[in-house]
């Protein structure tokens, strides 16, 4: 009985060890797959770089790091130039391929410890741990010396420039803030020429902020009347008729008190709220004109409105129709109104802008070129669009008593207005001796300080009633 007890011990303590082997290789599997799970989780899966977690995970490990006495990270972020038009082009199996050496090349640029991510689509980031600017800067110059030769396609090759924005870290950033200032010194990059590398400025920051405050502050302005329009005189050289005005916005800020277009246009136009200011403006201005019309002391029935077209008016599909209804609800004629498109609102010449003019053209509005000569259009071009008339620009008057030659040049320029059918409004007159001079050469209209400033409704209503015509 004694030598049989041992052998149950043995086969006991035997399966024992199995069994601990067993759950430890069932641990090792598991641990193996959560490694992987993670890894995967961490990659992107087309370039095998890390992926937005990844970048999350070693921004976090870096800021611990500076917390505990490290030199901050700094952060890369880049956006190949030109990659849509590639993807498009050359197809999706190319643009994968440019995207797969990319992240080999930026990859070989930068160091061991560096974290090389892909964020999506053509957007890529490099974190680099403990790294002043300077070093920084020579490992964004060295990506961009790594991605300077053509990458080879087979059938072809193409180049892949690249924007770079760098930022440092500050000890209160999240990724979030870290990535949204290298993404506006990144924006700067491609703002001017691409293919180069910005460090982050805090004043791009404190401008992107102020454009959203004024966005805002802008769309509230809009619709609760904070916004009048300013209205300067169009004389006929000829007789000194007051035939019109040019309707001007301006914004009744009701803490920073009245801001001049210059200021808040440019906004309206990058933000996508110009085609909704231009609205309110088209109906103020026809509205006001229709009030005009209406009082005996301001009824000039050929006196006609002016007011500035943008670029998104003429691709807006409804802005025809806007301009009809707004018309039509205050009883006035088409003619009463001028729409002044600048040159550079129609040089694309787009299907979309050519049916535009034409519909407006039909409905009997005028159209005039505003700043003509200050931009791209030639007479010959301008023949082929459905305007009325040009509004010279500035420039051309001003010259006028400096160089004896000046009146020459201008009376062949007018030669020409006149010889393409249009007539020509001539902007900028300041003095007595300008006005005259056109007058001389035949110019059928002008505008100027000489002849009045921009003025607010009352008083401008009030120059009307009083002034009918100007002293010649």
């Amino acid at each position: 009985m004694s030598a049989t007890k041992p052998r149950r011990l043995v086969s006991a303590d035997s399966r024992l060890e199995n069994l601990e082997r067993h759950v430890q290789a069932l641990m090792a599997e598991l641990h193996h797959a959560r490694y992987e799970q993670r890894r995967e989780a961490l990659t992107d899966a087309l370039t095998g770089l890390g992926n937005r977690l990844a970048l999350v995970d070693a921004f976090v490990k870096a800021q611990q790091a500076t917390a505990e006495g490290a030199l901050p990270p700094a952060l890369l972020l880049l956006d190949l130039d030109g990659f849509r038009a590639l993807k498009n082009s050359a197809g999706h199996a190319a643009a994968d391929q440019v995207l797969i050496t990319v992240a080999m090349r930026i990859r070989s640029a930068v160091r061991e410890n560096d974290v090389v991510t892909r964020l999506g689509a053509d957007e890529f980031a490099v974190l680099l741990p403990a790294t002043p600017q300077s070093r920084a800067t020579a490992v964004g110059n060295r990506i961009l010396a790594a991605l300077e030769p053509n990458i080879d396609l087979g059938n072809n090759s193409v180049r892949c420039g690249v924007s770079v924005g760098l930022r440092t870290a500050e000890p209160h950033h999240t990724i979030e803030d870290l990535l949204q200032e290298a993404d506006l010194a990144m924006e700067e990059s491609k703002n001017e020429g691409r293919n180069k590398l910005k460090v982050f400025d805090p004043a791009t920051l404190h401008a992107r902020l102020l454009q959203r405050q004024i966005v805002g502050e802008l769309r509230d302005a809009i619709r609760s009347d904070q916004l009048v329009l300013y209205y300067q005189p169009i004389v006929e050289l000829a007789t000194g008729r007051i035939e019109g005005c040019e309707a001007l916005v301006r914004w009744k800020h009701p803490v920073h008190g009245l801001i001049m277009p210059d200021q808040f246009i440019p906004v309206a136009e990058a933000t996508g709220l110009i085609a909704e200011l231009g609205r309110w403006v088209l109906r103020a201005a026809v509205g006001q004109l229709r009030s005009w019309r209406d009082a005996p002391a301001t009824a000039h029935q050929d006196f006609s409105m002016r007011i500035n077209v943008s670029a998104a008016d003429l691709q807006s599909l409804e802005f025809v129709d806007d301009v009809s209804e707004a018309l039509a609800e205050k009883g006035l004629a088409p003619e009463s109104l001028v729409l002044e498109l600048t040159e550079s609102a129609i040089i694309h010449n787009n299907e979309l802008d050519r049916y535009t003019l034409a519909s407006l053209h039909r409905l009997g509005v005028g159209l005039e070129i505003d700043d003509f000569g200050a931009g791209y259009s030639s007479m010959g071009y301008l023949r082929k669009l459905p305007v009325d008339r040009v509004k010279v620009d500035r420039q051309f008057v001003q010259d006028l008593g400096k160089d004896p030659s000046q009146l020459d040049f201008l009376a062949a320029i007018q030669q020409v207005i006149r010889s393409c059918g249009l007539e020509g409004t001539w902007e900028g007159i300041e003095t007595a001796e300008q006005a005259a001079a056109l007058r001389s050469i035949d110019c059928a209209s002008g505008q100027g300080y000489y002849f009045g400033r921009p003025l607010p409704e009352a008083e401008f209503t009030d120059q009307l009633a009083r002034l009918r015509t100007w002293p010649a």
